[in-house]
């Protein structure tokens, strides 16, 4: 703020005796601040600032304001801990969802009990104080609140660029490797098309190669109808329809009950799965994608092969907790050498002793839509079988399933 003068400078006491009020008052108006931001957004205060670090520190955002307020010739510079902590607000909320609305929301409301403060301070101290020196003060203070905000918004932008680059990488290496599948089935499926037009085919071999061409047909309308339900979990999840857990296994084991029967499979829903609300097609593909897998990996071996769908509420932290949901069977199971790599695009794992038709594209399609909605994907092998799991975050009691107002983040 270049328009203040030296005089201004050096010469203000409201500016010395408001700056020593903040300081004594930091941890009362950064509990102001926290109250005035759970008031207006859909998240428990204790989310706000999560942890008893951040939050004991986040009166030094008030304290370098503060210093700046007493001396504004005193530059805020980017090794300063005023704005380390302030990157360190832009990151939590980075992670948190928040967009660049409520960032500048957030310290709007920062702004504006920091000048209510400045107006009490005003009129309770006996120091005497023109309208010029008030005027300077508030110039002060919203410069200070400025450069915190640049510093936090940088990080938070900087942070969302970092993960629209990475975005846009994997997805041209997923197109780079759809390409390539399709492109393959394709050609074999026009080999065995060219074949077929022979007169003097035997009659096995015939059948042979037109089940080839139905299964690369089946695979690849498998992939698009895939690819079709990531594109509506990739929309804004505030338009998603949500539905209980259990509504959504129960269409799952409805769609795939068929499937199951024709391989021996018994195809089971635990009664005790969470009562919460999720994205119905966000799960309904991932409980897909893993029963359907389970089913191809059966035991042929076994009498009595079975897939259980089963969930269970896991507490996180004050305020916050995360549904799992997990895909149990008795089947064959992954080599251990395989299953590192599990959840890559294109991965088919095996053992050798069977040929198991697929693209190679479920897990990770599984992967990348939990990873959207802010859950983890895992895999574990208690010596007879496999557990896929994913979790995700619980939405709140009061989050529904329409459009948040503006201003408040997207309920999970």
């Amino acid at each position: 703020m270049a328009a203040e003068t030296k005089e201004q400078t050096e010469d203000c006491p409201l500016a010395v005796v408001l700056s020593q009020r903040l300081i004594e008052s930091s941890d009362a108006l950064t509990k102001r601040w926290l109250d005035r931001i759970a008031a207006r957004i859909s998240l428990d205060a204790s989310l706000v600032f999560p942890s008893q670090d951040l939050l004991d520190h986040v009166p030094l955002l008030i304290e370098g304001i503060a210093a700046y307020v007493a001396d504004p010739a005193a530059v805020i510079s980017s090794d300063m801990a005023v704005v380390a902590k302030a990157r360190e607000l832009g990151s939590l909320r980075h992670a948190q969802g928040f967009d660049q609305y409520q960032i500048l929301k957030e310290f709007e409301i920062l702004g504006g009990i920091l000048l209510g403060f400045l107006g009490e301070v005003a009129d309770e101290t006996d120091v005497p104080c023109g309208r010029s020196e008030l005027l300077a003060c508030a110039q002060r203070v919203y410069r200070a609140v400025s450069l915190i905000l640049q510093a936090a918004s940088t990080q938070f932008l900087q942070l969302g660029a970092d993960k629209v680059g990475e975005r846009e990488a994997r997805l041209r290496a997923f197109n780079r490797a759809l390409t390539h599948e399709f492109r393959n089935r394709i050609g074999a499926s026009l080999g065995a098309a060219q074949i077929l037009e022979l007169s003097d085919l035997p009659d096995g071999k015939r059948e042979e190669l037109a089940a080839l061409i139905v299964r690369n047909v089946r695979g690849m309308h498998g992939v698009l109808d895939n690819l079709l339900e990531l594109s509506r979990v990739d929309a804004d999840s505030r338009q998603q329809r949500h539905v209980r857990l259990q509504q959504a296994a129960a269409e799952v084991r409805r769609e795939l009950r068929d499937m199951a029967q024709v391989h021996g499979v018994t195809l089971r829903l635990t009664d005790e799965l969470p009562d919460v609300e999720v994205a119905a097609a966000a799960v309904e593909l991932c409980l897909t994608n893993l029963v359907s897998n389970a089913i191809k990996y059966r035991d042929p071996a076994t009498d009595n092969p079975w897939i259980e769908i089963r969930g269970r509420l896991e507490a996180q932290t004050v305020g916050d907790s995360q549904v799992v949901v997990e895909v149990a069977d008795n089947g064959i199971g992954v080599p251990v050498d395989q299953r590192a790599q599990l959840f890559e695009r294109f991965f088919r794992a095996g053992n050798g002793s069977s040929e198991i038709d697929g693209t190679g594209l479920g897990l990770s399609i599984v992967r990348d839509t939990v990873a959207q909605l802010g859950g983890r994907v895992w895999a574990d092998f208690p010596g007879v079988g496999s557990i896929f799991a994913f979790s995700l975050p619980c939405r709140r009691d009061n989050d529904n399933a329409g459009e948040a107002p503006r201003g408040e983040p997207s309920p999970g």
